[in-house]
């Protein structure tokens, strides 16, 4: 099961460049359900997600090259190109009243830039073990806006937002 949320941005953090990143090129096979080949540095895999927005279920299963390109031949819409950045947040804020995590507690913000056509657009993305921490999570302050429930912002319409190339 994968829950997350995703998020516009504000600015940039600071020292970017410092932190690991990918980079990522993934089209889609179909979008309901969503059916997406990804090619992640010099990995590949085909991905099956359920219906969902915050919550839904995720399988990964990895590929070969050959395979990979093979696929990516018989998408649909736009390869969709980014860097994807994994800036960890220490010690994550929740809303009062949800449970505390422990100190050393650190969650992973997933930062995509994207590629042209659909450059300028960043968004970041946080995962969690619950859907109550989910609900509960405060994001930093330099997130915008909660795009979590915006069916326009998931990779498989942005694929389709601009088809041409």
């Amino acid at each position: 099961m994968e829950i997350e949320r995703k998020f516009t941005i504000k600015h940039l953090p600071e020292n970017l460049e410092s932190y690991p990143f990918y980079h990522i090129e993934q089209a889609y096979l179909n979008t309901n359900p969503v059916i997406r080949v990804r090619k992640e540095d010099n990995n590949y895999y085909l991905t099956y997600k359920g219906r969902g927005m915050m919550a839904r279920e995720e399988y990964n299963l990895t590929l070969n090259e050959e395979s990979y390109y093979h696929l990516l031949e018989k998408a649909d819409g736009i390869i969709i190109s980014k860097k994807r950045y994994m800036i960890p947040l220490k010690n994550p804020q929740f809303k009062s009243g949800s449970a505390t995590p422990p100190e050393d507690y650190t969650l992973t913000i997933e930062l995509d830039i994207f590629d042209e056509p659909l450059a300028p657009l960043t968004l970041a993305e946080v995962e969690f073990g619950s859907k109550e921490a989910a609900e509960s999570f405060l994001p930093p302050d330099w997130f915008l806006e909660d795009v979590t429930y915006d069916p326009a912002y998931h990779n498989s319409n942005l694929s389709r937002a601009k088809e041409s190339k």
